[in-house]
């Protein structure tokens, strides 16, 4: 999976096309990666403490990882990935500009 927690990414698809938010959880199992103010759900609930009331609570749920593009820190557009060897380590790097991610 290209996508990294805390990656900075654009939704390309679905009811948020446009948005860019930060990674908050990335699902490798399922290919899916949760994402800061993305893909709203009202969840309700119960009071937990005696004297507690119920509430409705927004949660961000899943979304396929093939609806966000990660945008570039260097060149600030969205851009596929590409990985290079320096020296031993293995690091990623920007399609577009060449700068590491």
């Amino acid at each position: 999976m290209v996508i990294k927690k805390g990656d900075t990414v654009k939704i390309i698809s679905g009811k948020d096309k446009g948005k860019i938010a930060k990674v908050i959880l990335v699902l490798p199992k399922d290919d899916k990666i949760v994402v800061e103010g993305v893909n709203m759900r009202k969840k309700h609930t119960k009071p937990r403490k005696q004297g507690q009331k119920g509430q409705v609570v927004q949660i961000s749920m899943p979304i396929h990882a093939s609806n966000a593009m990660v945008v570039c820190s260097g060149c600030g557009k969205t851009t596929r990935i590409s990985s290079k060897t320096i020296g031993t380590k293995k690091v990623r790097v920007c399609k577009k500009c060449g700068a590491e991610l």
